[in-house]
């Protein structure tokens, strides 16, 4: 005799299964217009008297499972670090891809002064103002955060956000995660951003990584324009560029990593970068 589910039972005894708990609410930007849904990530322990450490995570639809996933695990250590697990802030949009290209290439990219790009492109000064002037005031409003303690985290196109901003506007955040940044962006123009010195204010702290497999062409078979296209875009040199010259400035040379992930592609050095750079935000003063 057979042991086991009929079929029917079995189909009746699926659920469908619910993400993490968190929060969330849809917003319509006063900055560029565009609708963004906010997901957020509160630790289970007591805020301490300054508040939570906050780390913004770009590309929120893929990444805000997963950097929940990694709070929490530094809240259950927390006792034992003495780490203060951070509040997560996943800025997402409103569909259910876990990527929306079209959204990312508008939002994430920069325009060099002077060269104004095609619609599709070039929205990062209004996105940053989106961040800085809509979202973060609701963040404070809301939870019990830390001012200080403003981290951001993204990959690929967010990556590169990430340093463009963290060099022009160096007071916004007080870590910068950049995974896999697209620093060939414009002719590498965010590497002319590099400062020379330190500003008055000092710098954010730098977590720079890129995957050892980004700069290799894939396997399959690619067009000529297609193959260019991939050598035009080098992803390692430049982002150890940004972080040696960063190194080299007084007083950062401790508060800037550079990591060259083994065995990673550029399509999920994310995980990697998000998970060690978590633990670099929480540990910065």
């Amino acid at each position: 005799m057979a042991f086991g589910l009929s079929a029917v039972s079995a189909a009746a005894g699926w659920q469908v299964l619910t993400p993490q708990a968190g929060q969330q609410i849809d917003l319509q930007s006063r900055s560029n217009g565009v609708s963004y849904r906010i997901m957020v990530s509160r630790p289970d322990t007591p805020a301490p008297a300054e508040g939570y450490p906050v780390l913004y995570v770009l590309d929120g639809n893929a990444a805000f499972p997963v950097a929940a996933f990694i709070a929490r695990g530094i809240a259950r250590r927390s006792s034992e670090t003495g780490l203060v697990p951070p509040l997560v802030v996943a800025v997402a949009y409103p569909q259910q891809d876990d990527f929306n290209y079209d959204g990312r290439a508008r939002d994430y990219t920069p325009s060099a002064p002077g060269q104004p790009l095609a619609a599709a492109y070039g929205g990062a000064e209004r996105f940053f103002q989106f961040l800085q002037t809509e979202l973060k005031p609701l963040i404070r409003s809301r939870f019990p955060v830390d001012a200080r303690r403003q981290g951001i985290f993204g990959h690929s196109f967010g990556g590169l956000f990430v340093s463009y901003v963290c060099l022009k506007y160096p007071q916004a955040f007080s870590t910068c995660l950049a995974s896999s940044p697209s620093l060939w962006w414009e002719n590498q123009m965010v590497l002319d951003q590099l400062p020379t010195a330190v500003p008055a204010d000092g710098l954010p702290a730098f977590q720079l990584t890129v995957g050892a497999l980004e700069d290799e062409l894939p396997a399959g078979k690619l067009s000529a324009e297609r193959r260019a296209a991939l050598l035009s875009r080098p992803m390692i040199a430049p982002a150890r560029k940004l972080a040696q010259a960063l190194q080299a400035l007084p007083g950062q040379a401790g508060r800037v990593r550079f990591q060259v992930l083994e065995g990673e592609n550029h399509g999920f050095a994310w995980l990697p970068a998000l998970a060690r750079g978590m633990e670099f935000f929480v540990q910065q003063p």
